[in-house]
């Protein structure tokens, strides 16, 4: 008798391993970059080749803190694995103790003791730390959902062996309790997990999802999300509700309202956790940042001659000059007028310390803007990488990294300089590792996902690293011409020009040697980070900084 044929959407499916290990890291990057990082340190240095089920193939590999997939067949690796049906059913059996997942001609793994052992630690961290996620689930639920024949569900042919019933116990435990029609939870932090991942398998007993007491997603877009939204609440509060409306306040509704990352309200509200405050402390400071660098950006543009925010018109390109500029004061008035209003919540000694934070905010970032401008007024490209971090940390790496979490750690009460200063550091190369990677986004980035206008700061001429690097390292012959395209005042620029820029660029390996330079310098932040803050004790605020910190390693550029 003649078996049926199995559509092919069971048998091969669509969704094959090798892209939901793609998708997996890609989302682990955005809403967890810390469990990323952990791997990529078990992984550093070896090429991972991965055959599954479905006929697809994946390579893995490390680089700094992320880890790259490519969806083909790795040609020379340093370890292998392939994977068929009763092997990647396992994957999603999270009870299961390690000798169980190893079964017999079902998971065949060649390489080095040694890197073999790595790969494994790191897998079985990924699995850990990375179920928690709502994301998470919701990705692999749909990879088997699609072919539940695969996983046991489906009676099998007759002259098949029995299979194993597969319940998915862990990750069908997690949606119950988390159920996407669940209330939502109330305005927090967050949700990073605050304490070591729970080991299921400690070598003799296997314990179960079901002991938890709570379920939380470590998810750090989600919590940016939160922190984003509960500061556009408290701007919206202050924003005054009179006349003159259409050229003034509602205009002042504008920037503030093209969403962000909303890194630095996440840094604010963080910081203050870290140190014992109440979260809801540190909004209206949180509210006053982003007034003051909405006020910056409406500035900036000007000078800048900058065409596109956020993917849409400038102040200055939609609504002239002159209303821009009185826009942006009108902002930074409201940013001082939100910092004086802690005084009816926080009191005067911690108003007073967040004034003091404002003003040395404010003044680093006008001074950082003086050096840009003047290079550019003078036609002056800097020969040496430290000139741009300078440049760099004044002018955006204080008010979009270091000050949020000074400013935090004062609505918790923290005033002293020495604690406030064990930020400093590891900000300062957070911030020029995060500035780096907005630069480089800027030249090879998609303009949807950067917002600008393509290749604006070549038209700009913006001093960033790669620029710096190319004047370093062009041909003599070549110079002359650089510097007549360079010097071009803004209006005089076209795309051809900037274009022809970017062109020498990538000759030159400027934009590889910036990729280096800001994972390097990121490192180093997230290092300075574990030493510099290792007084402040583990908590969810803590963990939402360390969070952000792996963020800027996990970016893809």
């Amino acid at each position: 008798m003649t078996e049926p044929v199995v559509p092919m959407t069971e048998t091969v499916p669509a969704f094959t391993g090798a892209r939901l290990l793609d998708e997996t890291v890609a989302a682990l990057s955005d809403r967890a970059p810390a469990i990323l990082a952990a791997a990529a340190d078990q992984l550093h240095g070896i090429r991972l080749g991965l055959h599954f089920n479905d006929d697809s193939h994946a390579t893995l590999t490390a680089r700094h803190s992320r880890i790259v997939v490519r969806q083909d067949r790795c040609p020379d690796p340093d370890v292998e694995v392939v994977f068929d049906n009763r092997a990647m059913n396992l994957l999603f059996d999270l009870q299961r103790p390690p000798v169980d997942q190893v079964l017999p001609d079902s998971l065949d793994v060649r390489g080095s003791r040694e890197d073999t052992l790595a790969v494994w630690r790191a897998f079985t961290l990924l699995s850990q730390r990375a179920a928690g996620l709502r994301s998470m689930q919701e990705l692999w639920g749909t990879y088997r959902e699609q072919a539940p024949r695969l996983w046991g569900s489906a009676a099998p042919a007759a002259h098949e062996p029995a299979a194993e019933p597969v319940d998915w116990t862990a990750l069908d435990f997690l949606a119950r309790r988390s159920p996407e029609d669940a209330p939502a939870p109330p305005p927090l932090i967050g949700g990073t997990t605050i304490a070591a991942p729970r080991l299921l398998w400690d070598g003799r007993t296997s314990t179960s999802w079901s002991l938890e007491d709570t379920v939380r997603d470590a998810d750090l877009m989600e919590t940016m999300r939160r922190c984003r939204a509960r500061t556009n609440e408290e701007i919206e509060r202050l924003l005054p509700d009179r006349e003159p409306r259409a050229e003034l306040y509602d205009l002042m509704r504008s920037y503030p309202a093209r969403q962000g990352k909303g890194l630095r309200p996440t840094l604010t509200i963080a910081a203050c956790a870290a140190f014992g405050g109440r979260p809801e402390d540190a909004v209206r400071a949180a509210a006053a940042l982003e007034l003051f660098h909405n006020g910056f950006l409406v500035h900036d543009d000007i000078a800048d001659e900058s065409t596109h925010r956020r993917g849409l018109p400038t102040m200055h390109e939609e609504h002239g000059l002159g209303l821009a500029v009185n826009v942006g004061d009108g902002l930074n008035l409201l940013a001082v007028d939100a910092v004086l209003s802690n005084l009816e919540t926080l009191g005067l000694v911690r108003t007073l310390g967040l004034i003091h934070e404002a003003v040395h905010m404010c003044r680093e970032s006008i001074e950082g803007q003086a050096m840009e401008l003047g290079w550019i007024r003078h036609d002056v490209v800097p020969e040496a990488d430290d000139a741009y971090f300078t440049m760099s940390t004044k002018k955006t790496g204080w008010y979009t990294c270091i000050s949020p979490c000074r400013i935090g750690a004062v609505c918790a009460g923290v005033t002293d300089p020495a604690v406030l200063g064990r930020f400093d550091e590891a900000f300062r190369l957070i911030g020029i590792a995060f500035q780096i990677q907005d630069d480089i986004l800027n030249l090879v980035g998609e303009e949807a996902l950067y917002g600008k206008e393509p290749l604006g700061d070549l038209l700009e001429g913006k001093r960033t690293v790669m620029l710096i690097h190319l004047f370093r390292t062009v041909y003599t012959h070549e110079r002359p011409r650089l510097f007549d395209v360079l010097r071009q005042r803004r209006t005089d620029k076209t795309q051809q020009h900037a274009e022809e820029l970017l062109a020498a660029m990538q000759r030159h390996g400027s934009i590889e040697y910036a990729t280096d330079l800001a994972d390097r310098l990121a490192a180093e932040g997230i290092a300075r980070f574990e030493e510099d803050l290792r007084a402040i004790p583990e908590n969810e605020g803590k963990a939402v900084l360390r969070q952000i910190a792996h963020y800027v390693t996990s970016r893809p550029l």
